[in-house]
């Protein structure tokens, strides 16, 4: 399917092309694709960074002739990535990336259950000057939380709903439910 085709609903209502012709709770309605707001963002002149959530809120703004939130400040470029050999002593650098580098190091010192989940991103990136052993010590002293069920974040929006209608559908199938995923975004929202 056309991410960009129009898609009717069940009740009949076609969801309106993404244009700059829309009002901001016009757009807020539909489910769009991140593509498709950046070509809008781009048509329009609007700040495109800061992902989904924060470009949608600035592209309703704009198209409602408010002030626009203001964009996330650009990312700095990575620094110097490790490279191998690493082992526990290595420091951590700033801007360091989680890399494949480092994915062969933590599989080696914790084993083949490791991956790199929201804890360890968010240590590697918020932990300049640490080490790789420390790295190891805080996947072990989270691994009760990350046992943990967490709510899926806002803007993962597609795995809030298959795993809420894999809940709902515990026999449903992969392509069920992703048929399921194309009919609701299909639908205007109730916000």
């Amino acid at each position: 399917m056309n991410e960009n085709q129009n898609t009717s609903t069940t009740a009949g209502e076609p969801r309106p092309p993404l244009t700059a012709g829309l009002t901001g709770a016009e757009l807020l309605r539909w489910y769009w694709t991140l593509d498709e707001l950046t070509g809008l963002a781009r048509t329009m002149g609007v700040a495109r960074q800061g992902g989904k959530t924060a470009l949608t809120s600035r592209l309703a703004a704009a198209l409602d002739g408010l002030p626009l939130p203001a964009a996330p400040p650009r990312r700095r470029p990575a620094g110097a990535q490790l490279t191998e050999p690493v082992d526990g002593t290595t420091v951590i650098p700033e801007g360091q990336r989680c890399s494949q580098v480092l994915r062969r190091y933590f599989l080696e010192a914790i084993g083949p259950g490791f991956h790199f989940d929201a804890f360890m991103r968010e240590f590697i990136a918020r932990n300049p000057g640490r080490t790789l052993a420390d790295a190891v010590a805080h996947w072990h002293a989270t691994r009760p939380d990350a046992a943990r069920p967490r709510e899926i974040e806002e803007q993962f929006e597609y795995n809030r709903f298959t795993s809420a209608w894999h809940r709902r559908n515990p026999a449903g199938t992969r392509a069920q439910a992703r048929a399921a995923w194309h009919a609701h975004r299909a639908l205007p929202r109730d916000r």
